[in-house]
This record gives structure tokens, C-alpha cells and sequence, in this order.
């Protein structure tokens, strides 16, 4: 059995010291025009001391993609002093450092984007699940404009092997663009970018295909490429289950160095009368069968969490536990469970001063 503390070795090459990853989260720490701080290198820093690899807050390929103020940039070659810098605070502490690119699409805000229009796959609004709006309605994306999305995000890649990142991970969950034209919801194209699954997926095939041509052309060294997708929408029509089996089928059959579901709760049951005996993530490996590693997040906390979701996955991602106590690892290398910090997050928003990146964090999720 996987035990947090067992080595890997990618596909691609990049060996990572243990099992635990620290996931993405938005902190909003970025200056306005998404150039990097001092504040949010120090507390990526503070937080790698001890996991395998940290994967940063979602960066925009593109500006038309950036989804919130304070959001990390990897749109542009000045944002390349920034990030190196990221890269190597994260690499000093003797983790990995992977770099989430992703683009917001109709979930953007607005005043991110200086009042221009998000865009999407369709001109279809974001519903919440009793199918009240969301969002606004965005602007249907033109075939130019998609050409000029796929080759941002290969161009982004690029950035992140400049910068001395050692992976990439491409951000096709939490309904942002990605996930917007695999939806059903979200897109309803009658292009070559819509219609059935196999339609729906050539968007992110050629999005895969243009990281994977930059990390050819410009990879002098292993370099890893994840994926992030959920796994389940609540609208109907929506994203279900047996969407997902099929997307991963594609996915595995890629270059790809892992996949990453994207869950609240590791434990989460499905929403399908159908899939009831087990968790999301025990179907998901049940159906990967070890054909790519995957990595597990949601709810990890103790240490009989991670046991829990290792038997699942192959890597445990812990998020919002070291958000509010950064030396958790070195807690559970150490044994001392007993000084790891509980009690509900959302409490801790009451006495958390409003710069702190938990803070932000539990604003947007919360």
C-alpha cells in the first residue's frame, strides 16, 4: 500500500520526495497587473517546507483570461522575473514547484478584465444548481480567439520552464474555461469545438497539444505536465460521472504526468443513483486502474486522512489545513498529531487580520 512517504518518479522524470502536494488556492496576493509579491513568494515558501511538491494559485495565460484582481500572471515574458523568483523560493525548501495556468473564461470578473466582456464557449450564463444565473452572459468565443487561447497556454509553458518551474498543471476544473467547452451546460457550438463528448474534448486536446509542443521545443530538462478536472456539475444539462470516465480515458492516453480531481471532501459521494457504493475518487481509480497517478484533495487533515485517501490515489493534496498551519507536515513526519491545528476554517475568518492569505482564501470560498 501507498504510504505518504514514499518517493515517485513522473513519466516524465521529475522525482518528488514523498506523497503529499500542496494544491492550488487563490489567495489574491499578485500586484493589479498580476506581477508577483514578496508577500506571496515568502508564504509559498513557508508552506514547502515538507511536501513533494507545491502547484501555486491559478496563473492567466492570457489577459482576456485573468479571472480576479490579485491574480498571478503568466500571460506576458516581464511577468518571467516574478515567477523565477516563485519558482526558486518554492525549490529551496526541497519541494517541486508546479505552476497551475488556466483561464477564466465566463467565470471572470469583470473588473479583472477592466469592464471588457468574459467569453466562453457559448454565450451562456453560469448557473447555480436551482438554475438561477450565476454570472452574467458572456461573449461566445470566435475560432481566432480560441486559436489564440491554445497557443497562450503553450506560450505560458514555455514561461514556466524559463522561469525554472518544474511542471505545469492545467487547470480544467472548478467551471473555468477548460471545463466550460467539456460542459454541456456551457457550450452549445455546432463548430468542431462542440456537439457530443468527442467534440466537447477537442478543445482541451488541443490545448494539451500545444503544452506538450512547448515542453519539446523548450524543455531542456524533465518537466511535468497535470491536469486538474471535477468531476461532477450540479446543473442539468451538465458535467455527470460517466462524462468524466470518458474524459479520463482520453486523458490517459497522453503524455500527461498525473490527473488531479478536484474535490471538496475526498470521501464525497456521487450524485448518480448509479454510483452510490463508493467515493468519487475510489470510481476514478477504479478507472484509471494505474494507468496515470492520481492525485486525491478535500477535507485532509489528520493523519488517518491521508492513510484514507491514499488507498485511493497516489498522491494526497492538502490545502486548507496548511493554509492555517504551514508546519503540518513536519507535525505528521514528527508524530506530534497532537499539535496539529483543528477546529472549523470559516471560525478562523473572525480573528485572521484581512491582508492574510487565508483570509482571502476563505472570502471566495466561503
Amino acid at each position: 500500500m501507498t504510504t505518504y512517504q514514499d518517493s515517485f518518479t513522473f513519466q516524465s522524470g521529475v522525482t518528488v520526495k514523498n506523497r503529499l502536494m500542496m494544491p492550488p488556492m487563490t489567495t489574491l496576493q499578485s500586484f493589479y497587473d498580476g506581477t508577483i509579491t514578496t508577500d506571496e513568494i515568502n508564504y509559498y515558501a513557508e508552506r514547502s517546507k515538507g511536501v513533494g511538491a507545491v502547484i501555486t494559485g491559478a496563473a492567466n495565460v492570457t489577459d482576456l483570461g485573468k479571472g480576479w484582481p490579485g491574480e498571478l500572471s503568466i500571460a506576458h515574458d516581464a511577468d518571467l522575473p516574478g515567477l523565477t523568483e516563485l519558482a526558486s523560493g518554492i525549490k529551496a525548501q526541497g519541494a517541486k514547484a508546479f505552476v497551475q495556468i488556466f483561464h477564466g473564461g465566463r467565470m471572470s470578473d469583470p473588473k479583472a478584465l477592466n469592464g471588457k466582456q468574459p467569453v466562453s464557449a457559448s454565450a451562456i450564463a453560469a448557473e447555480h444548481s436551482d438554475g438561477s444565473p450565476k454570472t452574467g452572459i458572456p461573449r461566445e468565443m470566435t475560432t481566432e480567439e480560441i486559436h489564440e487561447t491554445i497557443a497562450g497556454f503553450g506560450n505560458a509553458t514555455r514561461r514556466a520552464i524559463e522561469a525554472g518551474f518544474d511542471g505545469v498543471e492545467i487547470h480544467g476544473a472548478n467551471l473555468y474555461l477548460i471545463q466550460q467547452f467539456y460542459s454541456p451546460q456551457s457550450n452549445r457550438r455546432t463548430d468542431k469545438y462542440g456537439g457530443d463528448r468527442t467534440g466537447r474534448y477537442t478543445f482541451i486536446k488541443e490545448v494539451l497539444d500545444s503544452v506538450f509542443t512547448a515542453v519539446k521545443q523548450y524543455a531542456d530538462r524533465p518537466f511535468v505536465v497535470g491536469y486538474r478536472f471535477s468531476p461532477e456539475e450540479f446543473t442539468n444539462p451538465g458535467i455527470i460521472l460517466e462524462d468524466t470516465f470518458y474524459l479520463v480515458d482520453q486523458l490517459v492516453q497522453t503524455p500527461l504526468d498525473y490527473l488531479h480531481v478536484s474535490l471538496d471532501n475526498f470521501a464525497r459521494v456521487p450524485q448518480a443513483k448509479a454510483y452510490q457504493d463508493q467515493s468519487i475518487l475510489a470510481y476514478l481509480h477504479e478507472r484509471i486502474d494505474g494507468r496515470k497517478p492520481l492525485v486525491g484533495v478535500g477535507g485532509v487533515r489528520t493523519r488517518q486522512d491521508v492513510t484514507d485517501l491514499l488507498k485511493h490515489a497516489e498522491f494526497a493534496a492538502v490545502g486548507q489545513q496548511l493554509l492555517i498551519d504551514p508546519t503540518w507536515v513536519q507535525k505528521l513526519e514528527n508524530k506530534q498529531d497532537d499539535d496539529m491545528i483543528t477546529g472549523k476554517f470559516a471560525d478562523a475568518i473572525q480573528c485572521t487580520p484581512f491582508t492574510h492569505p487565508l483570509y482571502q482564501f476563505l472570502v471566495r470560498r466561503y
